[in-house]
């Protein structure tokens, strides 16, 4: 008997016994013609350790074997690997033989009679198997198995010392090839190997360039030494536009820095990097002739070397404006044959905003299949990230009550950098202004910006920032077009923040319901306005974007360097947790984390020190994903030790050793379980194998890009001339870029004054105006800078509540809708606690014709962002019935006829307190726009009207209501507003042209609330 004992790693710990004669083993039957064999074999199934041992298992396997051979001195290349019948002549005389197996059938020879019932589902042959045989059915990889040939002579008794039964007399060599085969088939066989699967052909466009030099071929490198003899063979092709000769120098020094993990062995290290710069070849692809001669290459080798095309990948490591015409390219010159499947991997950026990336989506799926395009966020590779789902999903117990809304305190989401955007490291020190002069004040820089023409995308260089594939030089001309919120927050921080905030899947090692359960937590997002974020600059960084894209000497930069904002889901789960998602450049350290505080309600009565973190309640609770760097400087997970002890895969996570004085997040570890992975592997590494082996979940579909940047796009709209806040960098920035939640909105915990200097150009002066001396349209005018506007206006509207409510027992309160007032809802949600909210009856001055819980609906923005902080009665809010009997706005369903009743019946003489309006770039007010009559005159109090921007539909208050008002507040703000408000200040009442001139209350009074950049610009 011939006992073969597998590697554990392979077999999971089988045996597999194969009985044999003197001669060829009469329990293998061969069929030389064809190369078939059968093979009888009994596998024995082990328990959880060594020591307990399952019963043998009789089974009969028919296998097709597939060999190749070496030649005496020479080493043997994947690429040269020829299938052949193992049984011919030229096989029986080589020194060495690799073998392959096709397992053609499996039929069960038995089992015993004291066994479980067998599985009445599964099929095998004659009879069904049994439990722990169906078990073994589940397929592996193929397994390569190499046998020198020995000769051995025949004993009549055996070593039981060897695992093979030597002999006294020699077997004849041809004989013990054939002995060597069977047992090779019989292995590998009841591994259960699947079907060698073929070619497989990487071609890497943009081979020479950094991207690639510094992390895709030491990628592919990886790839090739995961899957070498495994189930397919490669070629790679590195690819660019220089030309050939001076293209392989490129690549060829870009392929000497290629390393093996630290475990191999330097010589096997140096046999596979040998092999996979064998299989390595440069192309210049320039012209569509260029690719055909490359598809017509791939399809010669395949054929020439006997093999099965399995797939191509092209990998774009290219700029996003080549991406269509090397589609075109490749999708008809290029695609493989029937059978083959085709792959086509992207590098950011996807767009600039979500109209450029439905434009470029349009465009490649033009060409490409949904399933055939992978869309790479690099940050889905490391490791802690890519651990996130299989966490949550292994801890499901622990955290399923833990991970919601009334658990969780804040969830924080960061990416800091030292470097500045040119690439030079900065976390030490304060980065120096190259210039002369100082600092521009804020209205300056908004003058210098106007006229600023950016790089277009056809245009722009293929930047390097915070791992994007781009060359050194032009980082500043990518920064400059993209900033940091496009850089990083809207890519790499939104997928992390998907990951922690979507449903957990019931599988999560299914891509389809990983990826849908992330589009469903993208439209759970609430939306976000300029009130969600701030914004900052580095101080040298309008230097250098002057010198390196040979600005004049009075540009200065407007794109933020830093950023911060506060992110919302709307969801049973999350409702009212923050997330708070932050990177910046020129920053104090290097370091990148997803941290998840838990509230805390504990009062410990002991001192600190005798706080032991697996029992104190006062501890911090928190679960932290480290991505990397700062000072624990390696990928881990880390969970409080006051919370529970995770769970995590022990074959690739362990437990970190003690590191006195090592603090994590001003915690020591000592606080903490955490765990690192054994083996660090690169980003490009785990997804690079991914997409080999087309595992989509860690790659942006079309419908999540576009789902991400219809998020992002308002906000982007809304801070596209806010001036950044400028910070020193390094360590000197200090406390400026701290962050401070406050209600629904982020802001900087520590107030910067700002000046208003006036700065060269024609900004316009006092004399432009009418009125002085704080008045408009002989109204009371109010101006200061946005937030303490909005401060004053709050501190108004409760002061004419209080009076109200004394007066008359009620305050009627009609708000406009739009972006505008979103920061006073705010203000008086989360500053105002004495308001009589009790008394105040809510109106809408005017409203859009879409569903009440649709974003667009004014309604909708009132109940996100005041109604639900305050404690109002529901009988005292009054929207605007724009959708009845199913229709919206239809005149025979008289909705303004009912909300005109509604009001004469609750608001005595429909004469409300106070009014707040807004006023258009057009100057219109409420939905009242120029050029239309409705609403204009009358004795109509609510009319429908049109507006010339979607959705066209709208309801609104009548001029002649609005003027019955006791006071009418009018909020603009903004730099848009500045020519409607110069304007406005010196024309007459003319509401047919500019319906905002109608707006003067009969008995009432009138205010105006502006900022500065309205006012001044």
């Amino acid at each position: 008997m011939i006992l073969i004992r597998d590697a554990p790693s392979l077999m999971a710990a089988r045996l597999l016994v194969i009985r044999a004669g003197a001669n060829v083993p009469p329990t293998c039957k061969v069929r030389k013609e064809t190369g078939e064999v059968e093979a009888f074999a009994q596998l024995r199934g082990w328990g959880a350790s060594w020591e307990r041992q399952g019963p043998y298992f009789p089974c009969w396997l028919r296998l097709r074997v597939l060999t190749s051979t070496t030649e005496p001195g020479k080493t043997s290349q994947p690429r040269d690997t020829v299938q052949k019948n193992p049984f011919s002549p030229e096989i029986m005389k080589s020194e060495s033989i690799s073998c392959f197996s096709e397992v053609l059938s499996l039929r069960h020879g038995g089992h015993r009679a004291d066994e479980e019932a067998p599985y009445e589902d599964s099929k095998c042959g004659e009879k069904p198997l049994t439990p722990e045989e169906h078990q073994y059915r589940q397929p592996l990889q193929s397994t390569v198995l190499r046998f020198e040939p020995r000769t051995f002579a025949r004993a009549t008794t055996p070593d039981p010392g060897s695992m093979l039964n030597p002999y006294t007399e020699p077997l004849h060599p041809g004989l013990w090839k054939m002995l060597t085969v069977a047992m090779c088939v019989a292995l590998v066989g009841c591994l259960q190997a699947q079907e060698l699967r073929g070619h497989v052909s990487i071609v890497l466009l943009g081979a020479t360039g950094d991207l690639a030099k510094k992390y895709l071929w030491q990628g592919l490198f990886q790839l090739y030494l995961d899957e070498v003899g495994k189930d397919h063979s490669f070629s790679f092709h590195g690819a660019a536009l220089t030309a050939p000769e001076q293209g392989w120098k490129l690549m060829a020094k870009a392929l000497e820095s290629l390393s093996c993990p630290s475990d191999m062995a330097p010589s096997h290290c140096a046999e596979l990097k040998d092999q996979f710069l064998r299989l390595s070849q440069y192309r210049q692809l320039k012209t569509a002739e260029d690719y055909r001669t490359l598809s017509k290459d791939i399809e010669a080798q395949v054929k020439q070397e006997d093999l099965r095309e399995a797939g191509r990948i092209f990998y774009f490591s290219v700029p996003p404006f080549a991406y269509v015409d090397i589609a075109r390219n490749i999708n008809s010159s290029c695609r493989p044959g029937p059978g083959a499947w085709l792959r086509v991997v992207f590098e950011k950026p996807f767009g600039h905003d979500h109209l450029s990336a439905q434009q470029l989506a349009t465009e490649l799926g033009s060409f490409f299949q949904e399933e055939e395009m992978y869309r790479v966020d690099h940050y889905l590779g490391k490791q802690a990230v890519a651990q996130i789902l299989p966490f949550r999903d292994q801890n499901r117990k622990a955290l399923d009550g833990l991970w919601n809304r009334h658990h969780v305190e804040r969830v924080e989401i960061i990416m800091k950098e030292t470097v500045d955007a040119e690439g030079a490291d900065r976390g030490s020190r304060a980065l120096q202004v190259h210039t002369s002069h100082t600092a521009p004040s804020p209205g300056a820089r908004r003058r210098a910006l106007q006229g600023q023409q950016f790089p277009s995308p056809s245009a722009a260089v293929f930047g390097l920032s915070s791992g994007s594939a781009s060359p050194l030089h032009g980082r500043i001309s990518f920064y400059e077009e993209y900033g940091v919120i496009r850089d990083v927050l809207q890519n790499h921080l939104t997928e992390i923040l998907m990951l922690v905030a979507m449903e957990l899947p019931l599988n999560v090692s299914s891509s389809a319901a990983v990826l849908q359960h992330k589009l469903e937590a993208f439209r759970g997002l609430r939306g976000l306005n300029k009130g969600s974020a701030v914004v900052g600059q580095y101080q040298a960084y309008s230097a250098q974007a002057r010198r390196e894209l040979q600005k004049p000497e009075g540009f200065h930069s407007l794109t933020p360097t830093f950023a911060g904002v506060l992110v919302h889901v709307d969801s049973l789960r999350w409702e009212g947790v923050p997330f708070t998602l932050m990177s910046g450049k020129a920053l104090d350290e290097r370091v990148g984390y997803v941290r998840v505080l838990f509230k805390n309600q504990a009062f410990c009565i002991q001192h600190e020190r005798h706080w032991a973190p697996e029992q104190s309640p006062c501890l911090p609770r928190q679960i932290i994903f480290h991505i990397g760097h700062g000072e624990l400087s390696h990928p881990a997970i880390l969970v409080s030790r006051n919370l529970f002890r995770p769970s995590l895969p022990a074959h690739s996570w362990a437990e970190v050793q003690e590191r006195p004085g090592l603090r994590v997040l001003g915690r020591p570890l000592s606080d903490f379980y955490a765990y690192s992975p054994l083996r660090e592997r690169d980003a490009y590494s785990i997804l690079l194998s991914h997409i080999f082996h087309g595992r989509k979940e860690s790659f942006i579909t079309t419908e999540n890009l576009l789902a991400s940047w219809d998020f992002w796009t308002p906000l982007l709209d809304s801070l596209a001339h806010e001036v950044p806040r400028l910070y020193p960098g390094g360590a000197d920035t200090g406390c400026l870029l701290d962050l401070e939640l406050n209600g629904g909105h982020l802001s900087f915990s520590q107030q910067q004054p700002e000046q208003l200097v006036p700065g060269p150009g024609s900004a316009p002066k006092p004399s432009d105006f009418q009125v002085l001396r704080a008045r408009y349209r002989e109204s009371p005018l109010i101006s200061a800078w946005p937030e303490e506007l909005i401060s004053r206006l709050a501190s108004d509207i409760e002061a004419s509540a209080l009076q109200a409510v004394q007066h008359f027992g009620k305050f009627h309160l009609a708000l406009s809708g739009g972006s505008s007032p979103i920061a006073l809802f705010q203000q008086l949600a989360m500053g105002h606690y004495s308001f009589p909210w009790a008394h105040t009856h809510l109106w809408l001055v005017d409203e859009r014709c879409v569903p009440l819980s649709d974003p667009d609906s004014n309604f909708q923005g009132l109940q996100a962002h005041l109604l639900q902080h305050i404690r109002l009665p529901y009988y005292n809010i009054h929207p605007m019935p724009v959708h009845l009997h199913q229709r919206l706005c239809a005149e025979e369903d008289q909705g303004a006829q009912t909300y005109a009743g509604e009001i004469s019946a609750l608001v005595a003489n429909s004469s409300f307190d106070l009014v707040l309006l807004g006023m258009g770039t057009d100057g219109h007010t409420a939905s009242l726009f120029p050029q239309s009559p409705t609403g204009l005159d009358g004795e109509q109090l609510v009319v429908l009207t049109q507006s010339p921007f979607r959705p066209h539909q709208r309801m609104s208050l009548s001029l002649p209501l609005i003027n019955r008002a006791k006071k009418v507040a009018v909020l603009v703000m903004g730099r848009t507003k500045r020519d409607i408000t110069m304007l406005v200040s010196r024309v007459g009442q003319e509401p047919r042209k500019w319906p905002i001139s109608g707006v003067l209350p009969s008995s009432g009074q009138l205010v105006w609330y502006m900022d500065y950049e309205a006012f001044l610009g």
